[in-house]
């Protein structure tokens, strides 16, 4: 459906999955400051408003007052120390979550320069839909799939079979 649209086949396989879920008329409040992809939900009609960059484990203020109908958060829960006090807080009712899933061959991300780049939390699936169920949302959706690069090598060439992105549609329950 977007192929060679956009420049990765995250950004491919994650408006997929958004447009499929979310209409166009909801409002969407994306965690984390403005992004490529948020700028590509915007580009696709959809409106969308940022967090400030606050830090999330500290200050939920974002999601709590919002009048979004949709919170996002793509690649933002692994960087949390806390993410259940997050899921807690929001206000929408409905949620969409991608996250890196942990690889058994790889160990988690973590910055050599920039010391706020790092995965606190690298999950299994069970492992997130566990943690929104706790918070009070209902899985609707998910899909995982893989993400290979462009490279020579034994880790490059699991990344080909290797699942690496999970993403989940929720609603509060």
């Amino acid at each position: 459906m977007y192929e060679n649209t956009y420049p990765s086949k995250r950004f491919q396989r994650t408006l997929g999955f958004l447009t499929q879920h979310i209409a166009k008329s909801e409002s969407i409040l994306d965690l984390g400051v403005d992004n490529p992809f948020s700028k590509i939900m915007r580009n696709e009609g959809y409106s969308v408003t940022n967090t400030s960059g606050e830090d999330l484990d500290a200050n939920q203020t974002a999601v709590q007052q919002s009048s979004a109908d949709v919170v996002t958060a793509f690649e933002i829960f692994e960087h949390l120390l806390n993410p259940y006090t997050l899921l807690t807080a929001v206000s929408a009712k409905k949620i969409l979550i991608s996250i890196p899933l942990r690889l058994w061959f790889s160990p988690a991300y973590r910055s050599k320069t920039d010391p706020w780049d790092r995965h606190f939390h690298e999950f299994e699936d069970w492992q997130l839909d566990w943690l929104l169920e706790k918070t009070g949302w209902k899985i609707m959706a998910r899909e995982q799939f893989t993400h290979p690069v462009k490279k020579i090598g034994f880790r490059p060439l699991l990344r080909y079979f290797t699942n690496r992105y999970y993403i989940v549609y929720a609603e509060k329950i």
